[in-house]
């Protein structure tokens, strides 16, 4: 089984979760190599993952959204060999607000057909920003 979308207590705890300043949210993505469209369009899951780039970055801007991270996955030095991932990134929200907000925007919503088309599995993983330490544990 893929995670793919919020459940509804897991939105519910992230909108209660209303600390102030700004999230930064851990995406891991394995797409799909077809994409799978309710509407039998065709795609590969890369092309439609794009698409819901180029859509939904619009809103994601006028939100103050920004891409803080990006890696490409090379190897799964810890844990399971199997769970590889096509897409790593952290994405930054000025507030929990504005990530809500996105979420229920019509133009985002639109987008969101090529997201769930594209992707198989997911993780999400909303993080408070630190100020970098000398050593691992700080």
């Amino acid at each position: 089984m893929g995670y793919t979308a919020f459940d509804k207590d897991d939105f519910e705890a992230f909108k209660a979760n209303d600390r102030p300043g700004p999230i930064h949210m851990l995406n891991l993505v394995r797409l799909r190599a077809r994409a799978a469209y309710e509407d039998g369009r065709e795609a590969t899951g890369k092309e439609a993952y794009a698409a819901y780039g180029r859509e939904s970055a619009p809103v994601f801007q006028r939100l103050g959204g920004r891409i803080v991270w990006r890696g490409a996955m090379e190897q799964m030095v810890i844990g399971p060999k199997d769970e590889a991932w096509d897409l790593c990134f952290i994405a930054e929200y000025p507030s929990s607000e504005a990530f809500v907000e996105m979420l229920r925007d019509p133009d985002y919503r639109k987008a969101m057909a090529h997201r769930q088309a594209a992707v198989v599995d997911s993780r999400l993983v909303r993080m408070a920003p630190v100020d970098t330490g000398g050593n691992f544990g700080e």
